[in-house]
């Protein structure tokens, strides 16, 4: 079985943030390549695109989808589709690496068996921003959400299961996975502001990859 990281490197290290949350610092480095290669493959097909939510702001983070489902959002409300409303046609297949680095991400946060049914792809350019949000479209309220950081590092927001729960600030670099799932299924969470910069897997952009078990 192929492993996570370089022969050469470190492993990667793990941070308990909550009772059912860890950030597995450097878990997905190895395989980020391949990673941003399946998206570009995704996009052909599935492009990005800036969605609005029920209220009418339209949203900074470009964002698309791969899996059984798709996350979207307009002004009838947040949901999930098994078809894409820009071509009328299922999302992408989730590929092969995607899955896999789940799994493994989710096994080693303590979530055997995971079989997610959607990715949500985001991509962040200087500015873009994530409020902090609880994920609560989803049927499965145990099973771990699974966040890959790849490109531009990004400071991600960790609070707690109110709104006006302190928030931590946490740097994630490329190859970091956060994984919360059980107990912490419902933290709030989110990504502030990109800062500008150029990375040389994404050049000035950041793409953010969530998995998710929706049913």
């Amino acid at each position: 079985m192929t492993p996570l990281f370089d022969s050469d490197s470190s492993p990667p290290s793990r941070e308990e943030l909550d009772e059912g949350a860890a950030l597995l610092r450097g878990f997905a480095s190895a395989k980020a390549p391949v990673l941003v290669e399946e998206v570009g493959r995704i996009t052909q097909s599935a492009a990005f695109r800036h969605l609005v939510t029920p209220g009418g702001y339209t949203m900074s983070v470009a964002m698309t989808n791969c899996g059984r489902v798709g996350w979207v959002s307009d002004r009838n409300g947040y949901r999930y589709d098994p078809i894409d409303p820009d071509t009328g046609a299922p999302w992408p297949a989730m590929p092969v690496p995607f899955l896999d680095l789940a799994v493994r991400a989710a096994a080693d946060a303590g979530f055997a068996n995971y079989d997610p049914d959607a990715c949500l792809i985001n991509r962040y350019v200087g500015g873009a921003k994530l409020s902090l949000h609880q994920d609560r479209d989803e049927k499965d309220a145990w099973a771990p959400i699974v966040s890959v950081s790849l490109g531009l590092p990004a400071v991600f927001l960790w609070g707690g299961k109110r709104r006006s729960d302190p928030v931590r600030r946490l740097i994630v670099e490329s190859g970091d996975v956060v994984v919360w799932g059980g107990p912490a299924r419902f933290v709030y969470h989110g990504v502030a502001p990109l800062k500008d910069g150029q990375h040389p897997l994404t050049g000035t952009t950041r793409i953010n990859l969530t998995f998710r078990k929706v049913f």
